[in-house]
C-alpha cells in the first residue's frame, strides 16, 4: 500500500504551495494575454491559471497574481479598459511567448521584445497577435478577488468572449484539430509539454 506525504497549505510558504500546485495540476493550457495601457502601449504576458468557464455565456478566466500587493500590468490594464485578448500558446510560438515573461517596465512592450506582430481586433480596441492560431477577444465580465488573511493576493478576470478567430488550417472538416493546433502545456518549474498521444473514449450513456 502506498504511503502519502500530507501537506497543509496554511502551514506552507506561498512558494511551496505554488510549487506543489503547479507540479501536480498538470498539464495546464497557457494563455497569452494582450492588454493596452492608457498610453496605447500593448502589453503581453503568459498565464497558466487559465481555462474556459461556460459556453452560454461564452466565458473564460485568467487569474493574475499581485506582486508585493501591487497589480501587474495585465490586471491594471484590464481594469482600465475592461477588455483583453487571449491567445493560445502552441509549438510554433512558445519560444516568443516565453520571452514575454521577462519583467519590463509598464512603458515597455513585450510584443516588441519578442518580435510578435500586432493585428487589429474586431470587437475590442486591444490588438491581437498574428502568431497565434486561435485568439479570443474578451470584454470584462467579472473580477473575483482572492483574499488571504485580509490581503487580496490574486484576482480572477472573467472575460466574455465576443469573437473567436481560428486559423483555417487548424480545421479538419468542421472540427478544430488538436493535432494541427499543437498546443503547449505548462508543467512545474521550467517544464513544458507537447500534446503527446491522442486517444478517444466513448462516454457512457
Amino acid at each position: 500500500m502506498s504511503n502519502y506525504k500530507t501537506l497543509t497549505p496554511e502551514n506552507m510558504s506561498k512558494k511551496a504551495v505554488y510549487q506543489t500546485l503547479t507540479q501536480t495540476v498538470i498539464p495546464r493550457p497557457i494563455a497569452f494575454v494582450t492588454t493596452k495601457t492608457k498610453e496605447e502601449i500593448v502589453n503581453g504576458a503568459p498565464f497558466s491559471y487559465f481555462n474556459v468557464l461556460s459556453a452560454k455565456p461564452a466565458l473564460l478566466s485568467v487569474t493574475v497574481g499581485k506582486k508585493d500587493g501591487v497589480d501587474k500590468d495585465t490586471a491594471r490594464n484590464i481594469k482600465l479598459t475592461n477588455e483583453f485578448v487571449v491567445h493560445l500558446t502552441t509549438e510554433a510560438n512558445i519560444e516568443a511567448i516565453n520571452l514575454t515573461a521577462k519583467n519590463l517596465s509598464s512603458d515597455e512592450s513585450e510584443i516588441a521584445l519578442a518580435s510578435l506582430s500586432l493585428v487589429s481586433s474586431d470587437s475590442v480596441s486591444t490588438p491581437s497577435i498574428k502568431e497565434s492560431p486561435v485568439r479570443f477577444e474578451c470584454k470584462l465580465y467579472q473580477i473575483i478577488p482572492f483574499d488571504n488573511d485580509g490581503e487580496v493576493t490574486s484576482e480572477m478576470f472573467i472575460g466574455k468572449i465576443e469573437k473567436i478567430h481560428v486559423d483555417e488550417t487548424m480545421f479538419e472538416g468542421e472540427k478544430i484539430s488538436a493535432a494541427k493546433l499543437k498546443p503547449i502545456a505548462r508543467l512545474g518549474g521550467n517544464e513544458y509539454a507537447t500534446l503527446g498521444n491522442i486517444f478517444t473514449l466513448d462516454r457512457p450513456k
